[in-house]
């Protein structure tokens, strides 16, 4: 491969040709092959964003010569149309605070820059990354800020997802609302409930989760840009710092502020502590309900089977016609990772010191990381599972016939002692309570299916009693 060379603070070092970025990330590049991986587009995208916004900002108080930042600007806009995706290389785990992710934004868009003054990649002579790209930042307030940004995309990109698998599961929820099955309760018989409640229940609680997750907004919507290195603001004007503001919320659509401390925004991560918690929140309530569809499809013939699950692919390379419940497994080994994630998020929050938080790469990794497979996982669960779920009738009410729960039920219309001595003898015998009910001739036929009412017997009050 061809080479250029560029001279830094440090010395020389050397550069693919062609390369848009430069000497500082080349340094990163060869300092940190840790994990293979490349920076989270979204990070990059914030990034970028920031750099427009401040050439505006900085153009507006003259500070920024306007020929210089509207090539600025117009670099960030093919940066923003995807043009050098392959140009941001340095590795989501470098030097602390982000720097190597910084300057390689600022090289690439001060070589486009350059470029498009009709200067060579290499030449900063007219464009320089860190006095005109990165002109009235730091790192420091660049990162974190751009973790805000990116964060607030993915949240509400997985807030999305979150929705579509709540409404349907709601909708599953009135498509089996009729359908009257066993309770069970410690995986044992329970009294009755309709399977349209189970599946309205699930979509309540993810309906829960979704606002956690957005009253977390606020948080990142009060940015902390224009702090620069400890969050005094030295080196950039004050009208700079309302103005790049300003830009950013008519660059994102969001609803941004001035952090009230610029020094708070940039020692503290609450913010991103509290996203991942309620990230993790909802990972929790994702478990809990692909557990329960693994238990209600399981089967076909010697599990619960009272639901199908769409088949997805075959289940096993030696057994022919089995299939399994796939997407409830991916959902859970991606929620696992998702609780893995905030872990780190938690553990790298607490771990700043004083004016700063060296440790936001792993921090922005983690939860850009969660979100990411979490709402990707989401969207195949709901569009290839939950959508095509049915339900096996016939299944949940043998279950139900066959209930020693039902005694619970046979109690106020024909008293707790006779109730349990029909559960004694179901137990013994293996007869259904219907059966037992029905040898005895304690309930007619009629008058057994009118006490399983499906919706007086699953509603509150009591059963069988005026």
């Amino acid at each position: 491969m061809a080479h250029r060379l560029e001279k830094d603070t440090m010395g020389t070092v050397e550069v693919p040709e062609g390369a848009y970025y430069g000497a500082q990330t080349q340094r990163a590049v060869n300092n940190f092959p840790i994990s293979g991986l490349k920076p989270h587009q979204a990070l990059v995208r914030s990034t970028v964003r920031i750099k427009k916004c401040a050439a505006i900002a900085n153009m507006t108080t003259h500070r920024l010569a306007r020929e210089l930042g509207e090539a600025i600007v117009q670099a960030a806009d093919e940066a923003l149309a995807g043009r050098f995706a392959d140009q941001f290389v340095v590795d989501p785990f470098q030097a602390g605070a982000g720097t190597s992710h910084n300057m390689n934004v600022n090289e690439v868009l001060a070589n486009r820059a350059n470029e498009i003054l009709g200067g060579q990649i290499g030449d900063y002579a007219r464009v320089n990354a860190n006095d005109h790209v990165n002109m009235a930042q730091s790192t420091n307030d660049v990162f974190p800020t751009a973790m805000r940004l990116a964060a607030l995309e993915l949240a509400q990109e997985l807030d999305n997802e979150l929705r579509d698998l709540s409404d349907a599961l709601a909708r599953k929820g009135i498509e089996f609302d009729h359908i009257l099955k066993s309770g069970r309760t410690h995986l044992q018989d329970a009294v009755p409930i309709r399977l349209g409640q189970e599946f309205s229940a699930w979509s309540i609680a993810i309906a829960n989760n979704r606002s956690g997750i957005e009253r977390t907004f606020a948080g990142l919507r009060e940015l902390g840009i224009g702090g620069t290195a400890v969050g005094t603001g030295l080196n950039a004007e004050q009208a700079f710092i309302d103005l790049v503001v300003e830009a950013l919320a008519r660059e994102t659509g969001q609803e941004l502020t001035r952090g009230e401390s610029l020094v708070e925004r940039m020692q503290n991560m609450d913010p991103f502590v509290a996203l991942s918690s309620s990230v993790k929140g909802a990972a929790v309530n994702l478990i809990k309900l692909a557990n329960d569809l693994r238990l209600l499809s399981s089967g076909p013939r010697t599990g619960l089977g009272e639901i199908n699950l769409p088949a997805m692919q075959p289940g096993s390379s030696i057994m022919p016609g089995k299939v399994n419940p796939v997407l409830p497994e991916v959902t859970n080994m991606v929620c696992f990772q998702v609780m893995g994630c905030d872990l780190t998020v938690a553990l790298a929050a607490q771990a700043g010191q004083l004016e700063l938080n060296v440790m936001m790469p792993v921090i922005a990794f983690n939860l850009l990381f969660a979100m990411e497979i979490l709402k990707n996982c989401l969207h195949q669960l709901t569009s290839l599972c939950i959508n095509g779920i049915t339900a096996n009738e016939e299944r949940c009410r043998n279950f139900l016939d066959q209930s020693v729960g039902l005694a619970t039920v046979l109690a106020p219309s024909i008293g707790y002692a006779a109730a349990a001595e029909v559960a004694k003898e179901s137990a013994k015998t293996g007869k259904s309570i219907r059966e037992v009910i029905l040898e005895r001739g304690i309930l007619t036929e009629e008058e057994f299916e009118e006490v399983l009412a499906p919706y007086p017997l699953t509603t509150p009050g009591v059963h069988g009693k005026d």
